[in-house]
């Protein structure tokens, strides 16, 4: 049996039932790195998108509450690593401090971005545009690199990170 549905102006409603409504679209975890004057920077995302085969290109979202936000609207170039359900603690570290490459494993690109070792994916991007998006902004980035590897996804659904368990 299907709960009852509840419906609201998210303008007029509790600020948090908006963002749990939201949280029910389940995403995959990407943590986004750059290089910035002071050193690597990361930060845990699901604000990242497929927006183009052809030319391959991304997007991502950062607040702009965030104290990385202004490293990350600076990049000209950074990684987006889709992180698979051995990566845990990597998403954690990097949803809590920017600066928690002391406790991965990684190397720099040619170009000077941080490259976390072992995602499932790793996208080296270089910025095309951005774009005004309320309390985010919109960064769109030509895909530039691909480093790939089979593993089994983590993902973030209703404020918790989960798995993957296929239907039948």
């Amino acid at each position: 049996m299907t709960a009852k549905a509840e419906s609201f102006d998210p303008i007029q409603a509790d600020r948090r039932a908006y963002r749990e409504a939201l949280g029910r679209f389940g995403t995959g975890v990407t943590v986004i790195t750059c290089a910035t004057p002071e050193g690597p920077l990361g930060i845990t995302a699901n604000s990242f998108a497929s927006v183009s085969l052809d030319p391959p290109l991304v997007l991502w979202s950062p607040a702009k509450s965030s104290s990385r936000y202004p490293f990350f609207m600076a990049a000209e170039r950074f990684a987006i690593h889709v992180m698979g359900r051995d990566q845990f603690d990597t998403c954690n570290g990097f949803a809590r401090d920017g600066d928690a490459f002391d406790r991965i494993d990684w190397t720099t690109s040619a170009g000077g971005v941080p490259l976390i070792t072992g995602s499932l994916s790793c996208l080296e991007c270089t910025t095309t545009a951005t774009h005004d998006g309320g309390d985010h902004s919109i960064i769109v980035a030509r895909v530039t690199r691909v480093t790939t590897r089979a593993g089994e996804p983590l993902l973030f659904f209703g404020g918790a990170y989960g798995t993957f368990d296929p239907a039948s």
